[in-house]
Order: C-alpha cells, then structure tokens, then sequence
C-alpha cells in the first residue's frame, strides 16, 4: 500500500507518509502605480462612436490614421500630441452629437461616422493578368490605405480598417468613386459629456481633460469628479479652462482653453514626488503669457493653474489646483497638487494592496492586522525613499479591529514634501 502523501492543512493525516507544504516567504507588497494615464473628449472626425478608446505612445504614432482618420502629425491631432508630450496613454473617447453619419458610396460604406469618411474613394480595376477578376483600392485623400487584388467578387474581399462592404453590390470598374455624406452630428451637448464620463467610471486613469468653455459640459464635469473622487473613492485630477471649482480635484487653467491639453498629460506624467512649478511648456500652441507681478499674485490667491513668460521660455508658475477655502480638514498643503499626488497614491494604492490580497482572504485576527501593518509601512517606507514623504517612521501607522469582525482600521500620519518654490536669503556684508 501508498504511504500518504500530499499537502495539509491542519496535522489530522491518519496515513503514515510525508505531507509537505510549498510556501513563499513572506513578503511586504512593494507597489508604487504607475501613472501617465490621461482620458479625454474630442469632436473627432472619425472612430468609434461611445467607446472609450485605449491609445499609448506608440499606437498614437504607429496607428493613429486607422484609429482616429489623420496621421500624427495632422493639425486635427494637435490635442492629443499636447498630452502626450508627457503622458504615456490617452482614454479617448469621441464626442459625437445627435445625426452623426457614415459617408458611403455604391459598394463600401465609412467604417465609422464623421466628417472624415468624405475623403474615402475606391478604385476598381480589372487585373492584369484575370480579365474575369478585379483590384479593389482604397484611398484616404492621397494615400493608399487598402488594396486587394484578383477578386471576383465583392464577397471576396477582406474586412480592413476603412471601409465595409455592401455584399449585396457588384464589382464594376471605375477610376475613382469618393464616398460622401458623412457627418459628425451636432455639437457634443452636456448630455453627450455625461455618455461619456459613465462609460469613464469604468477605467483607472491619472487626470482627466475637459477643455469645454461651455458651462454646462464643465458643470457635469467638476460634479463628476467630486463625487467620484470623495464619495466613490477613485483618484483623479481633472484640467478645466476658467473655472473657479474650489476644489483639490480640479486645476483651473487661467491661460487658454487650448492649453487644458497638455496640463492634464503633464499632470498624469508627473512622478508622485515631482512638482510642476516652473516646468517649460514644450507644446505647440503660441501661448498668451504677458502678466504683471500683481497679475500673477492674484491669479495664484484665486487658485489658477497659470503659464508665465521668464525670459524666452514659458514656464508653469506653480503646480496648483482650485481648492481656494481652506477649514479644519483642508490646510494650504491641499492646493499643492504634489502633495495631492501623494495623497492620491497613498489612497489609491493601500486600497489595491487590500482588495487583491486581503478582502475575503485574510482573517482579521492579530497575525492578519500585523501582515497589513506590515505592507502599509512597507508602502510608506518606499515614498520616503523616494522624497515623496519625510519624517516618517513605523510607529505612525497603527492598525486595529474596526467595530465589527469584519473591518479593520487603519490609521497612520504622513508629512508630503513639497519642491522649493521660494528662496530667502540674507547676506551680511561687512
């Protein structure tokens, strides 16, 4: 007969054999998220409509025709290049009003709605070496965007990233047959902002750009990220253009709407112990920046987010956000966003480390409590190693049962350290 064998649980085997359990070491939870996650709204000419649309780097560079209708390069990119100036993914999303439309033409149809399904053509010839078949091309303005030779049909030809087909219709030759009759609808109302931000509450992401100057869209965009931010939990800062919102989840931009672009890529980028102040604006925009000292006072008292000029560069004055009424819970740290960003990371990522390894998994008895204990401390170690934080030591975080089994509080203090923005020297001359 078998000895026994296997792994155990409790010392309760009735077999004599080897029960032998693998366990790794324990090991403190070493997790800093990485940021650079900007999502963003835009009336675009092409793509898909009420999707949030997930583009990197380098799908922006490599795809971005396919995906949003134009090259990089194009002036209609000019948005999206000033995120990703500093930003490593956007979450796009297409703004589309009511009676957006596909262009189309006697065998293919735009594959998505907009304005830029217009510059679609097909080209059908008959093959050079089987009269009976065809060449199918497609052309987006000049370029040559798909080409598919020797078919018989029109079932024959493959699914691309332009058009589809109408399977119903015949091959025949022609030279040059545009598409027409695409639209992008009318203009994205609160209502569309609101498709948006829904489908948004699904994702994790840094900041969030609305560079509306209506006040309606921007409304339903500041209560957005209020509620998600102090009643759901999710933290993020969002970039408006003018608008005093008082709050520390949101950065009011002073100079021009156009800029709101490259503030949430800068502020999605920025390491959790860096600071914006006095960062060169590097987009392409020609920036209005022509302030007087007195001018510059009062933008910062009226907690503006604002560009200034300093000799031939224009540079951040200070890495602010809205928060302008301060009270018992909110000192002046709140309006510096480095310190926001801390906060942000220290709340955003405890809570993963507590969902993925100890909601429903660990007991809440005094071993399970040291183990969270342990990974807080682990967490916070980590910030102050990075100059996030100072002044921190272990006995600043305490975790203990809450007033039922099944909750535990933790409480722990933290001082974020802010980049010097001032200087104040005395020189004694003798």
């Amino acid at each position: 007969m078998a000895l026994g064998g296997g792994t155990f649980t409790v010392q309760n085997k009735k077999l004599p054999g080897s029960y032998i359990n693998f366990v790794a070491a324990p090991r403190a939870s070493s997790l800093l998220g990485e940021r650079g996650t900007v999502a963003m709204g835009l009336p675009l000419d092409w793509g898909p409509d009420a999707q949030v649309m997930v583009i990197d780097r380098a799908d922006f560079l490599r795809d971005s025709r396919s995906l949003l209708g134009y090259d990089y390069d194009h002036e209609n990119m000019k948005p999206l290049r000033e995120a990703f100036r500093r930003a490593r993914k956007v979450l796009l999303y297409k703004l589309a009003g009511d009676g957006a439309a596909a262009a189309s033409n006697t065998i293919a149809t735009a594959k998505y709605k907009g304005t830029r399904g217009n510059d679609l053509k097909t080209v059908v010839r008959a093959n050079v070496i089987d009269a009976t078949k065809f060449d199918v091309l497609v052309y987006l303005g000049t370029a040559l965007v798909f080409q598919q030779l020797a078919v018989a049909t029109i079932t024959d030809l493959d699914a691309n990233d332009f058009v589809t087909w109408k399977t119903s219709a015949s091959l025949t030759a022609h030279a040059g047959l545009s598409l027409t009759g695409g639209t992008n609808g009318g203009t994205a109302t609160a209502q569309v902002w609101q498709g948006f931000l829904t489908k948004l509450e699904a994702y994790s992401f840094d900041a969030l750009a609305c560079a509306s100057e209506t006040s309606e869209i921007v409304a339903v965009v500041v209560a957005f990220t209020k509620r998600i931010r102090d009643e759901i939990g999710l933290k993020f800062q969002t970039v408006v253009y003018n608008t005093a919102a008082d709050h520390e989840g949101v950065v009011n931009v002073a100079n021009a709407s156009s800029l709101v672009y490259w503030v949430a890529g800068a502020l999605a980028g920025a390491a959790v112990s860096e600071s914006l102040t006095n960062a060169v604006y590097d987009g392409e925009y020609t920036v209005v920046a022509d302030y007087s000292q007195t001018q510059l006072e009062q933008a910062l008292e009226a907690g503006k987010f604002i560009f200034h000029r300093v000799g031939d560069s224009i540079r951040v004055l200070e890495d602010i956000n809205s928060l302008t009424t301060l009270g018992a819970d909110k000192s002046e740290d709140f309006k510096i966003n480095q310190t926001i960003r801390v906060l942000d990371r220290i709340a955003t990522d405890i809570a993963t480390v507590f969902n993925t390894k100890y909601l429903g998994r660990i007991p809440n008895d005094e071993s399970g409590r040291i183990s969270l204990w342990s990974d807080v401390v682990n967490f916070l170690t980590n910030l102050r190693e990075i100059r996030a934080i100072e002044a921190f030591e272990e006995g600043d975080v305490v975790v203990s049962e809450g007033q039922n089994k099944k909750a535990v509080v933790v409480n722990l203090g933290i001082t974020p350290i802010s980049a010097m923005t001032q200087l104040y020297m005395t020189v004694i001359v003798s």
